[in-house]
């Protein structure tokens, strides 16, 4: 882990995505207290936050993706900030004057933003890691990521509880502004095209689509790890919105207990994330990816079987970590084998393929367990997730990294990439 901690770059980025973050759930646990309180506790006023948080990833992913890759990172992420900022002042200052609905514009706002900083962030790590020490670099990522879904709810409900939205708007001022100043302490290497790397940008934004497109359709590689994405997903729609049901039908324990077992969840991500740092790089990812997807399938069917609460939070424990190197492993195949001027498109296609089959697995679950059971429902996800198990064994993980297509009809791809 030495040489990680020992990378400027890295170290910036991964205080930037601290402090972002802690901003998150902040925003996240006070505009829903918030909300609840001005809405008299309109479902319908909730659910929009959702929808605010959802959209921008089926509406702007994509775009977010090939600006992405024709911007500077750095500067990209930083203007992220800096637009995150200047929408909490101006929000901070409609609040006071009345008007609690603009509160909607910024999670709107932050999840715009964030479909241009996530890739950016991804292209600056391809750029300051070796290739060898991506998987460390992403499994630490994830720790961190497990550590906020464990703190970031008490920590955004108490400072709401204790100081209220203003309070909370105020934090997420100093928050991001001080994101943005650590950022601007990037070394500027992080901004130039790697010698020898030419522009993928075809001077249109269709044509950067299509090329994007091509580039995915192309690479055995890909395909294979889009499918096991869209597989993954869809299981994990099905189950997610029944854990309660798990809880007070299988426990038979009160609503509330909820939380517990999603806090194991989250103890066992960050355990993953752990575990993934420490053996990155000594064993084979597709015999990490493929343990970690089947004995997720295994601890699914035992989850819905059990009746025991201990049992039950041992396999959301298991499951939490298991989640946790499957993740590594899929997010360092990226990082590794995809060619780094293409990391915003792939991102920008990936999201919304994930984030699209996750809500139909939880569509549709709600009318699969009325037809049949919970247990049929856990155990059809359960056997996706061995599907997916199986399929990323063809994932060629060993080989060289996917390279940019050469046709004749790519020439348009030599031209400089726009600068922000």
């Amino acid at each position: 882990m030495r040489h990680l901690f020992g990378n400027r770059a890295f170290v910036l980025l991964m205080v930037s995505d601290f402090m972002q973050n802690i901003g998150i759930w902040i925003r996240n646990m006070a505009l829903l207290f918030f909300i609840m309180e001005k809405s008299n506790h309109d479902p319908v006023a909730v659910s929009l936050l959702t929808v605010i948080e959802y959209a921008p990833i089926f509406v702007i992913s994509m775009i977010g993706g090939v600006l992405a890759d024709r911007w500077r990172p750095k500067r990209t992420m930083i203007w992220g900030d800096i637009l995150s900022f200047l929408s909490v002042l101006l929000i901070l200052f409609v609040v006071i004057s009345g008007y609690w609905q603009a509160v909607f514009a910024v999670t709107l706002v932050s999840a715009v933003v964030s479909q241009f900083s996530q890739p950016s962030s991804m292209k600056i790590i391809k750029r300051c890691l070796p290739n060898e020490h991506v998987p460390a670099a992403t499994a630490l990522s994830q720790s961190f990521m497990s550590l906020f879904i464990i703190l970031g709810p008490m920590v955004g409900t108490t400072i709401y509880q204790a100081f209220g939205l203003q309070a909370s708007l105020i934090s997420l001022l100093v928050l991001f502004g001080g994101s943005a100043l650590v950022l601007s302490f990037l070394p500027s290497s992080v901004d130039e095209t790697p010698k020898g790397s030419e522009s993928a940008s075809s001077g249109s934004m269709l044509g950067d689509m299509k090329a994007g497109f091509s580039y995915i359709v192309s690479s055995p590689l890909l395909k294979v790890l889009l499918l096991v994405y869209v597989i993954m997903a869809l299981g994990g729609g099905l189950v997610q919105p029944l854990d309660i049901f798990v809880i007070t039908e299988r426990l038979q324990l009160e609503m509330s207990s909820v939380q517990w077992f999603t806090a194991l969840e989250g103890v066992g991500m960050l355990i993953g994330g752990v575990i993934a740092a420490v053996i990155a790089g000594k064993v084979k990812g597709n015999y990490l990816l493929f343990a970690g997807l089947s004995f997720l399938g295994i601890s699914t069917f035992v989850e819905v079987l059990s009746q025991w609460p201990i049992l039950t939070g041992a396999m959301r424990l298991i499951t939490g970590v298991l989640m946790a190197l499957a993740q590594t492993v899929l997010m360092a195949v990226m990082m590794q084998q995809v060619d780094e001027k293409y990391i915003g498109r792939l991102n920008g296609v990936m999201m919304p393929v994930f984030t699209g089959m996750l809500l139909i697995g939880s569509g549709i679950t709600g009318w699969f367990m009325a037809a049949t059971s919970i247990v049929v429902v856990y155990f059809t996800a359960g056997t996706l997730f061995l599907i997916s198990s199986f399929i990323s064994m063809k994932l060629p993980l060993n080989k060289a990294p996917v390279q940019q297509l050469e046709a004749p009809a790519q020439t348009a791809l030599q031209t400089d990439a726009v600068k922000l």
